[in-house]
């Protein structure tokens, strides 16, 4: 085999459509091309050893934040074997410079759009014409570019999701994402895409992820993609990535059909408070977006999924808090509290010196420090995260999490709470479900001093809502007074301890 396109995922359940689209456009050397996935929980050797039995001339690899490090090691195991074989860098973490992880062994490097771009350097490869290390790429046109859907094999289907865009780029200046410098929104031919998404849906496909930065942006184009959807019999899930203040009646009135558990709207609101969101130069229409956000709650059954940001420039802890106890009291839905990343191309790097922005220069780059912000504040804040995912976006504890905070301020209250488990626990992985449980009732019980039986039944009753689940040795003096109150017993779960 000449040539070999990789990666290396961040889950097994995720597939590269980027990959794809590379081999979609290969033309003739498309049969001498194979698409070999992996994901960063593989060994590296292993990896290098499963690339190298094709004997590769060319090996084409997508890097990305969550790989850099990895594909890093792995450049360097495949040049120790084999040093005659071309390596070729491409993706988001390689397009713009500064390099913060050591890629000097690389052949070639495609910043930018390489759909084209790969086939003529494999081209110039194979006929030993001289090319540039790095090759800056401009956008090409999508009418040119061949689609990659019939790339994704039965397997792809049956096990994983089915990643696709029906437009690229982002009209937004946001300082610290990277669509922010496109020049412009493409979009793809809507028709020849709806073909496509029917031909994967003919072969069984039912997870779609759609990685368009702005999904509602074009109207008819976002009407005709959810028409599409209503007319398939679920269950099937389609996910989306919107902006929160630009929902017309007309998209309302179809996300309002969606059956449960189909639809899923990503919304990157990142902060609410004006000061800091013009700091960043994104647009803020705070109207709107929790007019939009009560919608949405109220009239559909879409899943939501909204994104708060920590460490912006300027933002404070008690800012931030706001922007959490304002998202809590607009919905019940998922909250995704990340940390501030610096990437490379960005311009969120303006604000260093007024803010006392400090980052880390090791994947994923995030912030350490701010004039606002100290590095232990920080640090706090990335375990608040952590035990927010594991109690309150997980579903897990769905109503008894909100005894922390009850009628007062979610951030004040959860900030406690992440201190206190913190201290029990020295860690935020490998926390069982059980022990995450028992700290939570103690918690609850010791510290809030709420009464123990009313904690007891809203702790038995999150349970209740997955069939199976186990009662734990702390909650079994409880079972028989939430079975003589509930006229569903504990037909929901065990009540053995396994």
């Amino acid at each position: 085999m000449k040539i070999i396109l990789t990666t290396l995922n961040s889950r097994f359940t995720h597939t590269s459509i980027a990959l794809r689209y590379l081999y979609a456009n290969l033309k003739e050397l498309q049969n001498d091309a194979k698409i070999i996935e992996f994901s960063i929980n593989d060994a590296i050797q292993t990896i290098a050893e499963k690339l190298l039995i094709h004997s590769p001339q060319i090996i084409g690899i997508g890097v990305y934040i969550w790989n850099v490090s990895q594909v890093s090691e792995l450049i360097h195991i495949i040049k120790k074997i084999s040093p005659n074989t071309k390596i070729v860098l491409g993706g988001p973490e390689v397009s713009h410079e500064p390099f913060r992880v050591n890629l000097d062994n690389a052949d070639f490097i495609i910043q930018g759009e390489g759909d084209e771009a790969f086939y003529r350097l494999c081209r110039d490869i194979f006929d030993a014409k001289p090319s540039n290390r790095i090759i800056k790429m401009g956008m090409p046109s999508l009418k040119n570019i061949e689609l990659p859907y019939k790339f994704y094999t039965d397997e792809d289907i049956k096990n994983r999701y089915i990643y696709v865009e029906a437009s690229r780029g982002c009209p937004f200046e946001c300082e610290f994402c990277l669509s922010s410098m496109d020049e412009k929104v493409r979009a793809f031919d809507i028709e020849l895409f709806v073909k496509e998404l029917e031909s994967l849906w003919s072969r069984g496909a039912r997870n779609f992820k759609f990685i368009d930065r702005t999904f509602n942006l074009n109207i008819k184009t976002a009407n005709i993609l959810l028409d599409f959807f209503l007319t398939k019999e679920p269950p099937y899930f389609a996910h989306f990535e919107v902006v929160p203040d630009h929902f017309p009646e007309s998209l309302k009135a179809k996300i309002a059909l969606f059956t449960d558990g189909a639809l899923q709207l990503e919304i990157g609101i990142q902060t609410l408070n004006p000061t800091i969101a013009n700091n960043i130069s994104r647009p803020l229409k705070l109207d709107k977006i929790k007019e939009n956000i009560a919608f949405l709650e109220n009239e559909t059954n879409a899943h939501i999924h909204l994104d708060l940001i920590v460490g912006l420039p300027g933002e404070t802890l008690k800012s931030f808090g706001a922007n959490l106890d304002e998202l809590v009291s607009l919905s019940n839905c998922e909250i995704q509290i990340g940390i501030l990343k610096k990437l490379s191309g960005t311009y969120i790097n303006r604000h260093d010196i007024e803010h006392g922005m400090i980052y880390s220069d090791i994947p994923p780059y995030d912030v350490l420090q701010t004039s606002q912000l100290s590095f232990f504040e920080i640090q706090t804040m990335k375990r608040f995260s952590r035990f927010w995912d594991l109690t309150y976006n997980s579903g897990n504890f769905k109503e008894s999490v909100k005894l922390i905070w009850q009628d007062e301020s979610v951030f004040e209250n959860f900030y406690d709470f992440s201190l206190w488990i913190y201290s029990q626990t020295d860690s935020t992985w490998q926390i069982s479900l059980q022990r995450l449980g028992e700290l939570l009732f103690r918690y609850l019980c010791e510290v809030k001093k709420t009464d123990v039986k009313f904690v007891a039944k809203n702790m038995l009753e999150d349970m209740m809502r997955l069939k199976g689940r186990v009662v734990p040795n702390y909650l079994m003096p409880y079972t028989d007074n939430f079975t003589a109150n509930n006229k569903q017993g504990t037909s929901g779960f065990n009540k053995r301890q396994q």
